[in-house]
């Protein structure tokens, strides 16, 4: 119990934050996906098929995903860096009579629920424009890889908080590696259409198996239960890099 209320302490303070901003903060992370749906599913889109289905019912999945990346990359590392790098106030929640794990885990929590927020709220949009996207028949499952696929990238975002020795670094950090995976995962083509060693290196990228659970599971198709592990095990791996980094912080 004492772990619960730990990480119930490190969350609350953040969600009070969110409180106040929740429209704004809203609204800039759905702005990018908005723009995505709309030149990809309905501009360059218009009449193609991929793997059977048309490219808008393809996409949306994909944009889901993504949107569950930033926004829970962001929602985590965003406000962590700055308490860390800017108002100092960081030191004290180490100074604090809480585990690491809570620490983790709590910060990580902040970005999963900017996630959720952002993620489902495209996933109606997603139901009002197409006809052939529909997560109910899998729904739990499809919540379930949603709020996984959340966590993995909370992880991700708290890592890169924690590791950043300046507010260059982590806008350097997105630019190499968020900017990246957004556009060379399988997001908006399918891994089929690329050469196989490019596809190989393309496995390597957590947004890929996040955007293949997400699309197998929307669109009545059997779960990528290897791309689930696969997700799962780069979740537990950014945990313990969170953990060593921050024991590390602490001494």
């Amino acid at each position: 119990m004492s772990f619960f209320t730990d990480v119930h302490s490190v969350l609350w303070a953040d969600l009070r934050v969110l409180r106040r901003r929740i429209f704004r903060t809203l609204a800039s992370n759905l702005v990018y996906p908005i723009l995505f749906l709309l030149a990809f599913g309905y501009g360059l889109g218009r009449g193609i098929t991929f793997e059977g289905q048309n490219y808008l019912d393809f996409v949306i999945p994909g944009i889901i995903a993504l949107t569950a990346m930033t926004s829970s990359y962001n929602g985590a590392g965003s406000k962590l860096h700055v308490d860390r790098l800017y108002y100092k106030c960081f030191d004290e929640l180490l100074m604090a009579p809480i585990s690491t794990s809570a620490i983790v885990v709590g910060k990580a929590l902040t970005g999963v629920i900017h996630g959720l927020i952002s993620s489902l709220t495209m996933t109606a949009a997603g139901l009002l424009i197409s006809a052939k996207f529909r997560v109910s028949p899998q729904l739990p499952l499809f919540l379930l890889l949603l709020f996984i696929s959340c966590l993995v990238f909370a992880f991700l975002g708290v890592l890169a908080a924690l590791v950043v020795k300046s507010h260059q670094d982590m806008g350097a950090f997105s630019t190499f590696v968020i900017v990246p995976m957004s556009f060379l995962s399988g997001t908006f083509f399918s891994l089929e259409s690329v050469p196989e060693p490019v596809r190989i290196a393309l496995y390597l990228s957590p947004l890929t198996h996040s955007s293949q659970c997400l699309r197998a599971t929307a669109l009545g198709q059997p779960p990528p239960w290897l791309s689930t592990t696969i997700l799962l095990s780069f979740g537990i791996l950014f945990f313990a890099a969170c953990m060593r980094r921050l024991r590390t912080l602490s001494i």
